[in-house]
């Protein structure tokens, strides 16, 4: 398996004032990723290459496929090593049990960007619980985890396309980071790698660039991560879902202010 570059470069014209020059800008890479169930396509998600088999997992882990990583048999690239197809297998017992979910494989994924109105809002619901943990954080300490996340991101500096994800533990040390073309992606990248590494009952905090979205909230709900950060207002449906959910989500314009939009209770104020 030939290893791909994350991101590529592209001459381009710049004109600033007046004055015109070429020269070579990066770009975010994107490619398609097929993820395969028991041999039958379940999804293909537009992605920026690399950390595959973490993004499935987490995926699965986001979709209800899986509860834990055991539950996989074997999780990994095809036969053929095609970086750009991850083959599942369940264990039987985990198979039976999600026999209708992986029935329902036409659907729309819900990592896309699109929802499918109050069927699609009913099934989210029916595979995501409230956050119990009850973990609270300073509010000072939150501006240094988001700092934390601008100096983990590698390709925002060069090419200003992608998006990132940053899951730290209750001592706020940082337990994984992904950075993706698409923010659902760096979150199921984030996800999986703690995830498949054991690690994710640990998470406390998770730290997005972009704007919370439903989608988002239910992946965090999945992986029992009580707190939202992002760096741009959450969509309504989100914070309906973070309220019903028991989970707090704030936003945060700079460095002097945070909003905190739902779960006030875990930030700790003076």
């Amino acid at each position: 398996m030939s290893v791909r570059k994350k991101t590529k470069s592209y001459h381009a014209l710049r004109s600033k004032r007046g004055v015109c020059e070429t020269g070579s800008l990066e770009f975010i890479g994107e490619e398609p990723l097929l993820i395969r169930i028991e041999d039958k396509p379940y999804s293909v998600v537009m992605r920026t290459p690399g950390e595959e088999v973490f993004h499935a997992a987490g995926f699965c882990l986001g979709e209800g496929i899986v509860d834990f990583p055991d539950d996989f048999e074997t999780i990994g690239y095809d036969e053929d090593l095609d970086p750009n197809t991850i083959d599942i297998r369940l264990k039987p017992e985990r198979r039976k049990k999600i026999h209708d979910l992986l029935e329902r494989r036409s659907f729309i994924s819900q990592t896309s960007c699109g929802i499918c109105g109050k069927k699609m809002i009913r099934d989210l619901h029916q595979i995501v619980t409230p956050v119990e943990n009850d973990f609270e954080v300073e509010i000072d300490s939150i501006f240094d985890c988001i700092n934390k996340l601008s100096e983990n991101q590698n390709h925002y500096q060069t090419t200003r396309g992608s998006h990132a994800a940053l899951i730290l533990d209750d001592q706020l040390e940082v337990i994984s980071f992904a950075e993706d073309v698409g923010r659902h992606n760096a979150l199921d990248k984030a996800i999986g790698k703690a995830f498949m590494n054991r690690k994710l009952f640990k998470a406390g905090l998770l730290v997005l660039s972009s704007r919370i979205s439903y989608e988002l909230v239910q992946k965090a709900a999945r992986a029992h991560l009580p707190i939202m950060i992002s760096e741009s207002r959450p969509t309504a449906l989100a914070v309906e879902m973070g309220n019903t959910l028991n989970m707090t989500l704030a936003f945060s314009y700079d460095e002097s202010e945070l909003v905190i939009v739902c779960g006030e209770n875990r930030i700790k104020r003076e």
